[in-house]
């Protein structure tokens, strides 16, 4: 059924979404992103699902958006740009609006848009040897459609301390930043996770579902007008002398021309 992603669900109605491109460090194709959408539509309208894990196959949880899908919107026309801009809000809109509670277990490090879906996750919980950030702007790109996930979820003044800097911080750092829940070793990840599945077990799936929708309606908006305004302004960075620059010298595995040493 699906080619980029995984996705089963055991006798208790657990499902584990899976990113399955470890070979690319699990960066979000075009592919993988449309696949992510259709799962989390199944997801959503099926009632014996109680609880979502989301993690990443091989050692990276996910390393951003593929940056060969994103040098194909930058020589694409300005309609191309903004569908493909839209298709990845949407992904991120679906995943984040899941009645059911998602888990996301960060198996490993997680950079760009890897943080906007460990945003959408209602608790995450980190290996402690992770790396993280928001990587975007080394690129001459920025982090423009999970920007809303992530501020729901750091606050503005914690995501300013990394929100524009490219800096890389580890797992311990970003508990302070309100991005993951919990740090542990990887042979106690598994457990970690269980721990946080049990519970709903014994709950009611609507109450939850009820309780979830509640406490989104009580945070930051997310509706048709900010999501909008997240993907033209992708759209519009796609189309930016520094991003063209910043990705094409990252295939040539040259500095970007901002770089000083």
């Amino acid at each position: 059924m699906f080619e980029e992603i995984s996705l089963t669900t055991d006798e208790r109605g657990v499902a584990h979404l899976t990113l399955e491109r470890s070979e690319k460090h699990n960066a979000m194709s075009g592919r993988m992103i449309a696949e992510l959408t259709e799962a989390a539509a199944s997801i959503a309208a099926d009632s014996a699902i109680r609880v979502v894990v989301l993690t990443g196959a091989g050692k990276t949880f996910c390393a951003g958006g593929d940056l060969k899908w994103m040098q194909q919107q930058m020589a694409a026309d300005g309609d191309t740009r903004y569908r493909e801009a839209r298709k990845l809000a949407d992904m991120l809109f679906a995943m984040n609006t899941l009645p059911q509670p998602v888990i996301g277990a960060v198996q490993g490090n997680a950079f760009g848009g890897g943080l906007g879906l460990i945003s959408v996750c209602d608790v995450a919980i980190a290996v402690d040897h992770a790396k993280l950030g928001f990587t975007e702007t080394r690129l001459g790109l920025i982090p423009a459609t999970i920007s809303p996930y992530c501020l729901a979820r750091m606050g503005e003044a914690m995501a300013r301390r990394v929100f524009m800097s490219a800096r890389i911080f580890n797992a311990t750092e970003a508990i302070d930043l309100g991005l993951i829940s919990r740090v542990v070793a990887p042979d106690h990840l598994e457990q970690a996770v269980e721990a946080e599945v049990v519970p709903y077990l014994s709950c009611a799936p609507s109450a939850v579902a009820e309780s979830k929708r509640l406490a989104r309606s009580f945070g930051l908006t997310i509706d048709e007008e900010v999501i909008d305004r997240t993907i033209r302004a992708l759209a519009r960075q796609w189309e930016t002398t520094e991003a063209v620059e910043g990705v094409g010298a990252f295939f040539r595995k040259e500095k970007a021309p901002w770089i000083v040493t």
